[in-house]
């Protein structure tokens, strides 16, 4: 069997035969049971927590991809999500992150940065709605541009350029995260830190750590997720006393980062504390709040209420969070989708498999390019499959194949 065609549990038995465990070995290591541990590689239990396989592959000493088995390809091109334009991406993050980048490109003529403000405008709108293919098609032409305005040393708005390949960045860190090529996902956050030290504006640098955070989030490495954000944090603090709304909205968002982390590490306390701050700072910001791409806003802070209560496996409580979620309140369809598929896993987890699957479609429907490329969902899907406890065979059928999950 290739391994595009593995699930994770059977990529799991793997690593540990790998390591030359039997799985009583295993268990003993992350602390669970044999039966668990069969449960898991034999398909019959979903992985359906980040922070699980997080110790999961910290136990093995594998990265969270080999788990994963992202990035996930389709036959066909309708199906396929974005993943066709990564080349294009990774050759324009290429000639941004590499010394005298700009001089690859003399015979480019690049847009103006006014042009290139109304094409980040459109660009981020796309990278909302986790419309990647779409996204894909303009965002490396911007970056491409954006390498000969941040190379001209002599332009009187280079900082102006360099603001921009921030947020030009982080849309290729999202879009590489999200759709698995987290290798991709370091190149590009590294290019935001670049553009953030040359600026020096706290609003940046703040943007480049809770980014950063972002990709260890992904790969699964939580300690270093919570100390960057906390070390922003520290950093940015003394700048709370001027009141700047964007100032704010960044102290919230990497309060938010740290209490994924720290719910990620199973620290139900930390977490909780972080959250509440952030909470608190939400209430007096704008209800549309987006600084610098990060959604912080009220409705984005009790969405990830509801990821932390299920990092820490407390699916009472996902349950009772979501209720307080006004989802259509929040202009971003990825971050809609991420309520209903966390709301999925929390109602899976209660064995309310009817809603669970309903809430799964509803986040298909709404970005579809997101959901088909989130492992737990890939997960949940798999283990629904095998499931005679819900009455959506059908439905439950037809996603499974628009994410090529066998059946």
């Amino acid at each position: 069997m290739s391994s595009e065609q593995m699930t994770m549990g059977q990529r799991i038995a793997r690593a540990r035969r790998r390591k030359g465990w039997d799985q009583e070995a295993f268990a003993d290591a992350i602390g669970r049971s044999t039966s668990w541990v069969s449960k898991v590689e034999n398909g019959r239990l979903p992985l359906d927590r980040a922070s699980v396989v997080a110790r999961v592959a910290e136990a093995l000493g594998v990265e969270v991809g080999e788990l994963t088995g992202q990035p996930y390809r389709h036959e066909k091109a309708e199906l396929d999500s974005g993943h066709s334009s990564i080349p294009n991406l990774r050759l324009a993050l290429q000639q941004a992150t590499m010394p005298g980048g700009a001089a690859l490109l003399s015979n480019h003529e690049p847009s103006s940065l006014d042009e290139l403000a109304s094409q980040l405008k459109l660009a981020e709108s796309l990278r909302q709605d986790a419309r990647f293919t779409a996204l894909g098609e303009v965002l490396p032409r911007i970056i491409t541009d954006l390498v000969i305005h941040t190379g001209d040393t002599t332009s009187a708005r280079r900082d102006e350029a360099e603001s921009m390949m921030l947020r030009a960045c982080h849309m290729a860190r999202v879009t590489s995260n999200l759709l698995g090529h987290h290798d991709l996902g370091w190149t590009a956050v590294q290019r935001e830190l670049v553009s953030a030290q040359h600026v020096g504006s706290p609003e940046l640098i703040a943007a480049s750590a809770w980014d950063l955070c972002g990709v260890w989030l992904h790969e699964a490495s939580l300690e270093p997720a919570k100390d960057v954000a906390l070390a922003a944090l520290d950093r940015i603090e003394e700048h709370l006393t001027t009141r700047d709304p964007d100032i704010l909205a960044l102290w919230g968002a990497l309060h938010l980062r740290a209490a994924v982390a720290f719910s990620r590490l199973w620290r139900k306390e930390d977490a909780e504390d972080h959250l509440g701050e952030a909470e608190r700072v939400a209430r007096d910001l704008p209800l549309s709040g987006n600084v610098f791409q990060t959604q912080f806003n009220i409705v984005n802070t009790r969405i990830h209420a509801v990821e932390i209560s299920l990092e820490l496996g407390r699916p009472r409580d996902v349950a009772s969070r979501a209720e307080l979620v006004a989802v259509g309140d929040i202009g971003s369809l990825e971050r809609q989708a991420h309520y209903w598929t966390c709301t999925a896993a929390g109602l899976a987890m209660n064995r309310k498999e009817n809603a669970a699957v309903e809430a799964l479609l509803k986040a298909d429907k709404i970005a579809p390019q997101h959901v088909r490329n989130r492992p737990l969902v890939r997960n949940l899907v798999q283990d629904l499959l095998s499931s005679t406890k819900h009455t959506y065979a059908r439905e439950v059928h037809v996603l499974a194949d628009r994410m090529a999950l066998a059946g």
